[in-house]
């Protein structure tokens, strides 16, 4: 059977070898931060913190930091789940065959939510400022909680089944906020909570908020599993945990997680706004101050054996990176089954999920024609730039499976350069300007706008990429150190951007240079303030690439053109990814910090590799 409580699966785990105590009291500004990601870094275990300076209550962070591990805390529903998944997906196969999957029938039953009545002897109350503090990087704009479960309600129709469980950062303090009572809420464009507090404004009155820390570990990954239409996470919560969602109904109406560890009540009124950030986030920069939500506090409870889960995100990978991998496992095969065509999609984690996604399709429709080019995968690649979070993105590869059947888009490097050689620049290339791209991307002027472009590849190999330069270009004087990075992409160093007039004049005066000499296997040349650093590992090319470049403004070609409104170049396409005035400055670990967590690290047992 699942796990009751958090602290039942801190118990499993250490009992298993899969956890490890840190006894002395550790400082949650930094501190506890930068001990997680020195544990993570090694795959290490999950990780106790029996005492946190300013708080009674412990804390436990990198519970899903290995898929390993993850695995293990399902061991005895993660089949069950994976079947029933795919049945969501394909109804007819249970039809087909119901005595093939008997499992299924029991995980039905734990699947179904239980309303329990109101115990008050089960909450404790407390306040936001007796909880962890946990403040993960230097720039962050105070304590946020990483791992919440954010609970609401559809106001049009009220009830469990229909609510909405996601996890969004929640600020505890810091900037205008008012200590204990009012907290800020930050959710990302296109998420469930946004459909619910728009129906709440439009009929003028507060939403209702709930949010959960700790539980079962089943309920953290329900908040963050892309559901298919209609599966509520509460149910795959019992499902994935063998343990169904107990809850109940406080004495002001908000909804409590029975197994929860911590509860904070409140609500969000029409059009109130405060300023919430910067806060340190996955794409590896902060996202930076701005109006969110405002979320007045009503509540705080707490189980008396509560432990306090949190997580750190930054530059891939990371805690969620792993949650990813998990993810993928459980329902990796769902969206082919949603997007007529699509063989697999892959959101890049080391570009940080949302810039940069990788895909296969298939182009089956034309095979009588004897040149083959980008048809069908088109079509699919508007279907996955239309695609719940996936319409995030801002860069899409996509190719063809019948060129290469093996063909895998975790394969980084591989994959990138089975699309490259396959391209014709002057078609292939297809933009959407002036649209919405994930809220923590500042790589275009303004939030949640940007562009995006799909690189789409079918057909026989156009070109031999280079592995390295057969030729030493003199190189215009704000250039230097030209190296190949992967085949056929090469870096380049450029001086500090100063502004698109400049940039545009210099591209060409590059362009123009690199013309003299034979080009043919060079497909993409990376404009970038440290050409060895980009260069280096194919982690490093991706990340620099993908996140300080916005598509429509930041891509050149050598001899490009715009031919009935589509732009193409003879190539190589060339895209400026240096950092520029607009972007947020990148997350830097505190050196003090870092010695300090070595020594904490060593006294408690944890071998330390650099």
């Amino acid at each position: 059977m699942g796990y009751k409580s958090l602290a039942e699966c801190v118990s499993d785990l250490e009992k298993h070898g899969h956890l490890i105590r840190i006894k002395e009291e550790v400082d949650p500004y930094l501190e506890m931060a930068a001990i997680h990601m020195r544990v993570y870094d090694q795959q290490g275990p999950a990780v106790f913190f029996e005492k946190v300076k300013g708080s009674k209550f412990p804390a436990v962070s990198n519970l899903f930091g290995t898929l390993e591990r993850s695995k293990f805390m399902f061991r005895d529903s993660l089949e069950q789940v994976e079947q029933l998944v795919n049945l969501r997906s394909d109804p007819i196969k249970a039809l087909k065959n119901p005595f093939k999957l008997p499992k299924i029938a029991f995980t039905a039953l734990t699947a179904l939510p239980l309303k329990q009545r109101f115990n008050k002897s089960l909450f404790q109350k407390t306040t936001i400022d007796a909880i962890p503090k946990i403040v993960n990087w230097p720039m962050d704009g105070g304590p946020f909680i990483t791992m919440p479960q954010v609970y609401t309600e559809d106001p049009d129709k009220a009830g469990i089944l229909s609510a909405n469980l996601g996890m969004y950062r929640i600020q505890l303090s810091g900037n205008d906020y008012e200590i204990n009572k009012e907290i800020g809420l930050h959710y990302q464009i296109h998420r469930g909570i946004g459909v619910h507090q728009s129906k709440a404004n439009a009929k003028g009155q507060p939403l209702k908020v709930s949010i959960f820390v700790g539980g079962p570990p089943s309920h953290p990954l329900a908040a963050v599993m892309p559901l298919p239409e209609g599966l509520s996470e509460m149910t795959f919560a019992g499902a994935i945990g063998n343990r169904r969602f107990r809850y109940f109904y406080d004495d002001e109406g908000f909804c409590i997680s029975a197994d929860a560890d911590f509860v904070i009540t409140g609500t969000v009124y029409p059009n109130e706004t405060k300023p919430e950030g910067p806060f340190g986030d996955h794409l590896g920069y902060y996202s930076l101050t701005h109006p969110f939500p405002l979320m007045k506090v009503h509540n705080v409870y707490h189980r008396k054996d509560a432990i306090w889960s949190f997580t750190v995100v930054g530059r891939p990978p990371q805690e969620d990176t792993s949650f990813g991998a998990l993810i993928h496992e459980i329902a990796g095969s769902t969206l082919p089954k949603e997007i007529h065509g699509l063989k697999e999609v892959n959101a890049v984690d080391a570009a940080g999920v949302h810039p940069l996604l990788f895909a296969i399709g298939s182009e089956r429709y034309t095979p009588y024609l004897k040149e083959r080019k980008p048809q069908e995968i088109l079509t699919i690649a508007n279907h996955i730039l239309g695609k719940n979070q996936l319409s995030l993105a801002k860069y899409l590869f996509i190719a063809a499976q019948e060129d290469d059947a093996n063909l895998d888009t975790h394969h980084l490097s591989e994959f990138l350069q089975h699309v490259l050689c396959r391209m014709d620049f002057r078609k292939d290339l297809h933009f959407h300007t002036q649209t919405t791209m994930d809220t923590l991307d500042y790589s275009a002027e303004g939030l949640n706008s940007g562009s995006k472009v799909v690189f789409a590849a079918a057909g026989e190999v156009k070109r031999k990429l280079f592995t390295d330069l057969g030729f030493v270009a003199e190189l215009p004087p704000d250039f230097s150190d030209l190296r190949i990075a992967v085949p056929g992409i090469a870096t380049i160093t450029a001086s500090p951007y100063l502004d698109a007039k400049t940039t545009q004049t210099r591209v060409l005066t590059l362009s123009h240079a690199l013309e003299k000499h034979d080009l043919s296997g060079l497909t993409i040349i990376v404009i970038c303030d440290d050409s060895e650093f980009t260069s280096a590992t194919i982690n490093n090319l991706i990340w620099i690439t993908f996140t300080r470049s916005n598509p429509a403004t930041d891509i050149y070609g050598v001899s490009e053109s715009t031919i009935n409104k589509h732009w193409g170049c003879d190539g190589p396409i060339i895209i400026d990814a240096r950092k520029k005035p607009h972007h947020a400055p990148e997350l830097i670990k505190d050196l003090n910090v870092e010695n300090r967590v070595d020594r904490i690290l060593a006294r408690n047992g944890f071998r330390i590799n650099h």
